[in-house]
């Protein structure tokens, strides 16, 4: 009889990271960059005035309401196909973004965009080779890194194991000490360890989805760090802490909803972005989120 590790398939109490929400001042060249240089999608449904926009990667988005710059202290992960296409994206859009801070760069596995006020995004083909590079996801957003002091990822693992009951451990890599908290099937948020230095916590925030609410809000509650009593389906909190010692290891607003929450699980369009003007191919306007079955099982 086959023998298989039933805990590898454990995804804990985190089930989704469903967005990035960071500040813009300018939603003109907040356009530029993430829906004419990556190809990403406007929400077409909601929030589509112009003090605010939602942009589609999969099943996550990135919120860019107007207002002074907001910076992660560390990057977010994109995985989307079409490594040569995005480069000429890019290089267009760079027409629309002179005098700001961006700029893009081709690594081995990956290539760095830079938003216009130093938000950096690290886009990768969805197939290392013919093998999956981030489970199911061809489009979508499989991580969020934060950069963290030297000594605190062993606690961040353990708040998040602890407080979510979220698969969580710390790794030793080339890149530094990490610590690596397992969401749903695809996705993760990593606290790497650097030497800094560490900017001040500038009100950022990732929005998460639990299937079980109500019991981290019991330990958060306790510990005296919910920062926001939003509504029936949604509280806030930002300080990572040391459940010893009540000392902040780390800073990140959580929007931590429920699974009742009416946003959860609401499909999202996702556009092809190769196929537009003359390149318009009817048919093929949509981009899937999902590698097919027979990519997934190699």
């Amino acid at each position: 009889m086959a023998q298989f590790n039933r805990a590898a398939e454990d995804v804990g109490n985190i089930v989704s990271l469903e967005h990035v929400n960071v500040q813009v001042p300018d939603q003109q060249l907040a356009t530029a960059f993430y829906v004419v240089g990556l190809g990403l999608t406007r929400d077409p449904y909601q929030v589509v005035g112009l003090v605010n926009m939602w942009i589609n990667a999969g099943r996550c988005q990135f919120h860019l309401p107007t207002g002074k710059p907001q910076v992660v202290a560390g990057h977010t992960a994109v995985v989307m196909p079409g490594r040569a296409n995005l480069l000429k994206r890019l290089e267009n859009a760079s027409k629309l973004l002179q005098n700001t801070r961006f700029a893009f760069h081709e690594k081995n596995d990956h290539i760095e965009a830079v938003c216009p006020w130093g938000n950096r995004i690290r886009i990768y083909e969805p197939l290392d080779g013919n093998r999956p590079r981030f489970g199911r996801m061809m489009l979508g957003m499989p991580y969020v890194e934060l950069e963290v002091a030297r000594g605190n990822a062993a606690g961040i693992a353990r708040f998040y194991s602890k407080v979510f009951d979220a698969p969580s451990e710390v790794r030793d890599e080339p890149e530094g000490r990490a610590a690596h908290v397992r969401i749903g099937t695809d996705q993760r948020l990593v606290f790497r360890e650097t030497d800094g230095p560490h900017p001040e916590f500038d009100g950022h925030h990732v929005a998460i989805y639990l299937a079980n609410f109500s019991r981290p809000y019991e330990k958060l509650a306790k510990a005296g760090i919910i920062s926001r009593e939003t509504n029936e389906h949604e509280y806030r909190f930002i300080d990572i802490v040391d459940l010893d010692t009540g000392s902040v290891l780390a800073k990140l607003e959580h929007e931590v909803r429920s699974m009742t929450h009416p946003s959860y699980a609401r499909p999202l369009v996702n556009r092809n972005p190769d196929t537009s003007g003359p390149s318009f191919s009817p048919g093929h306007e949509g981009m899937p989120w999902a590698l097919p079955v027979q990519t997934r099982i190699q």
